[in-house]
């Protein structure tokens, strides 16, 4: 008699491999949701303009963006809601900045020496040059670098870009050291910066110094007073809109700090 051919046996498992592969793709969706309901503003900034330069351009690589994969959102509405959501958290961590800063100001007694405002372009703490720097001289006075370095471990927790920028008024000086204000204010600046690498080990890249001499002054330069108010030195928190300004490393250094 012929012999019927055994039957094969049927799997009734074969479901946990569908299941497996449901389960993945669940986790791999919840993961990526997550990722963009966290999105770090600085981050993506940082991102972008490291993205920007490395494909040569000068701006942004957010600017003109393409059609979004989302149906009914344009690239160009997703563009701004993430910039509308940096600027809000580069406002918020901003406030909180300003009144770390003026809290230093007002329990160390320094008003009038040190004032600190937000501007359209960042934060401008603005030293005074009697608090700094003797009358035409760029070598720090006693106490001047303890006041810099107590400022400087504040901006040490901010990620932003530090110009220092060094003012005069329009009395004009002439010496083997400084022919100019223009000399004087660029030293005063320079020596600001010198303090900051060396006394808390600042990464370079994050700061620059000017300086403008007697042409950038608060106030007209016909009394003794307002002559002493454009006699300082400032330092500028940048927002990072204005940071595109900069010129830029090919390490964007500050990643680290973000």
């Amino acid at each position: 008699m012929r012999r019927r051919p055994a039957r094969k046996k049927s799997s009734h498992e074969r479901w946990l491999i569908t299941y497996a592969d449901l389960i993945t793709l669940l986790l791999v969706f919840f993961v990526v949701l997550y990722a963009l309901s966290n999105i770090n503003a600085k981050k993506f900034q940082a991102v972008a303009m490291s993205l920007s330069k490395a494909m040569g351009g000068g701006q942004s690589v957010m600017r003109e963006p393409g059609a979004s994969l989302a149906q009914g959102i344009s690239g160009s509405s997703l563009t701004k809601e993430l910039e509308m959501t940096r600027e809000a958290a580069e406002l918020s961590d901003f406030e909180r900045l300003r009144k770390e800063l003026q809290n230093y100001i007002d329990n160390n007694g320094l008003d009038g020496k040190v004032t600190v405002n937000l501007e359209e372009r960042g934060i401008v703490i603005s030293f005074q040059d009697v608090a700094l720097f003797p009358l035409g001289s760029a070598d720090l006075t006693p106490g001047a670098s303890d006041m810099i370095v107590r400022i400087g471990e504040i901006l040490a927790k901010d990620p932003h870009y530090l110009r220092i920028e060094g003012h005069t008024d329009n009395l004009p000086i002439s010496t083997s050291k400084f022919p100019s204000n223009w000399e004087l204010s660029v030293a005063r600046s320079t020596r600001v910066v010198k303090e900051l690498i060396e006394k808390l080990e600042f990464t370079p890249q994050r700061l620059s110094a000017t300086g403008y001499g007697e042409f950038r002054p608060k106030a007209g330069n016909d009394t003794a007073d307002n002559r002493q108010l454009n006699r300082r030195v400032d330092i500028i928190v940048l927002k990072y809109k204005y940071e595109s300004a900069e010129p830029m490393s090919q390490g964007a250094p500050y990643f680290d700090n973000l």
